[in-house]
């Protein structure tokens, strides 16, 4: 397959790019700056610079163009103010899912977060709210659309090693941590399924990864 990761140098991108790589499939990570190259190539994928805050529908087009899936895995940050909140985790999120429909890339997996829609209060102040707003607007824009689109919201993330293990369902009990190895190696095990149409929670777990996806 090949793939397209918007947000390509995110460090669950990096991590997702090396492990399309491994399992002998095409990945593509845009990215925002030049200088970001190296680290995208590093993991065995293909860069390609394309700012999505500025291209045009055209350009996010011809760059789908060919794909087998597409993956929204950017982020404006911490610190980035509301209003890139707004452009890059809705607005380019929105674009990457129009152009994927434009040339009929129809396997799309979306990164959103758990609380999009029940923000936890201990969340509620900075940019938090605008966070969780235009999280829950791209989810929204990609349920309408015709594709066969996944959403994913894995927990709190970080960086210990990956355990393999998760908990993978529709609806989470309680806010949880998760690797984002692991978060990488569910997206790839996913682009790769038959699972469509769902909005899943992720966090650590007991399940083996692959089981935990055939489960669905």
């Amino acid at each position: 397959m090949r793939i397209v990761i918007a947000g390509g140098h995110g460090q669950i991108a990096l991590l997702l790019e090396r492990d399309l790589r491994a399992a002998g499939h095409t990945a593509v990570g845009l990215i925002r700056k030049p200088e970001q190259v190296p680290d995208v190539t590093a993991t065995g994928a293909e860069a390609m610079v394309l700012d999505l805050e500025s291209a045009d529908l055209d350009a996010v087009a011809q760059v789908l163009e060919g794909a087998d899936a597409a993956v929204f895995a950017a982020g404006a940050g911490p610190n980035s103010g509301a209003l890139r909140k707004d452009t890059v985790d809705r607005r380019a999120s929105v674009l990457l899912a129009e152009a994927a429909e434009r040339v009929g890339v129809r396997r799309f997996l979306q990164i959103s977060g758990m609380g999009v829609t029940a923000p936890p209060t201990q969340l509620s102040g900075g940019d938090w709210p605008a966070y969780f707003a235009a999280k829950a607007a791209a989810e929204d824009d990609l349920r309408s659309r015709d594709l066969d689109w996944v959403i994913l919201r894995p927990g709190g993330l970080t960086d210990e090693p990956g355990t393999g293990h998760v908990l993978l369902t529709d609806k989470v009990r309680d806010l949880g941590f998760v690797a984002r190895a692991d978060v990488a190696a569910v997206i790839a095990a996913l682009l790769t399924s038959d699972v469509s149409h769902r909005t899943l929670e992720l966090v650590s777990g007991d399940t083996p990864i692959g089981q935990a996806v055939r489960d669905l």
